[in-house]
């Protein structure tokens, strides 16, 4: 497909064969104008064989699959790289997991408030209204601890800095493309910097976020680990500019 309507929606995937079905259907039944683009990390069950019987029935899916589990990261700038690259590029980019935990029906909301003018629009857990269903209590606080962290080193003034059902414009992406080089799920923080140093407007909807019901959590320890390097790599970033 060498074309791409004006909302895109980017679908990361490993090892989501009991969702991307659903996922995807749920999507398609919103009835937008949208290029649907699953990015797959050689997913070892049967996510390709599933995604390729639903290109079948549509004609707006993308499948994108890469050699091995790359991350999170990698797999949204390839998504933002490819979709850009297309000669009717799309206007609107929403990246958004593909187990339920966002819920499709979000997406006009998210579509909305970029239309009207903001540049990179997030689906918050932490806002009022938001909320997460089916996390333990300790998970959620060290999430909110997280976020808290992260809103003083960035320095915006926001609820939810790691959620990653977003929507971005593409006068956003273009300048802060080349700019992207995390690697996991810190690019949702990565994304969030280069907003601001950009000057972009950021806008929060409440969502409600829902522990995935099948498959697992892809969040690992290594991941983990990434996050907080790059928190404290933007602190002693910024350390260095006040001194000098």
């Amino acid at each position: 497909m060498d074309s791409s309507a004006p909302i895109a929606i980017i679908l990361p995937t490993y090892c989501e064969a009991e969702n991307i079905a659903d996922i995807i259907t749920a999507i398609e039944n919103l009835q937008l104008d949208s290029t649907i683009l699953v990015i797959d990390d050689s997913s070892p069950d049967a996510t390709e064989n599933i995604v390729e019987k639903l290109r079948e029935k549509y004609g707006n899916i993308l499948f994108m699959k890469r050699p091995h589990k790359m991350g999170l990261g990698t797999a949204i700038t390839d998504g933002f790289r490819y979709l850009l690259s297309l000669p009717k590029s799309p206007n609107y980019i929403i990246t958004m997991d593909a187990d339920f935990s966002h819920a499709p029906n979000d997406i006009p909301r998210l579509l909305a408030l970029t239309e009207e003018g903001s540049d990179l629009v997030i689906g918050s857990r932490y806002c009022n209204e938001g909320k997460v269903k089916g996390w333990k209590l300790t998970r959620i606080l060290i999430s909110k601890i997280a976020n808290k962290i992260t809103g003083r080193v960035i320095r915006l003034q926001l609820s939810d800095f790691t959620s990653g059902f977003r929507c971005y414009s593409k006068g956003y992406l273009t300048k802060a493309l080349p700019k992207l080089h995390c690697e996991t799920y810190e690019i949702q923080i990565e994304t969030l910097r280069q907003a601001k140093l950009q000057n972009s407007k950021i806008g929060e909807i409440p969502i409600v976020f829902e522990n995935r019901k099948k498959g697992k959590s892809k969040l690992s320890l290594t991941e983990i680990a990434a996050f907080s390097k790059y928190i404290l790599k933007v602190s002693w970033d910024q350390l260095r500019e006040r001194d000098n």
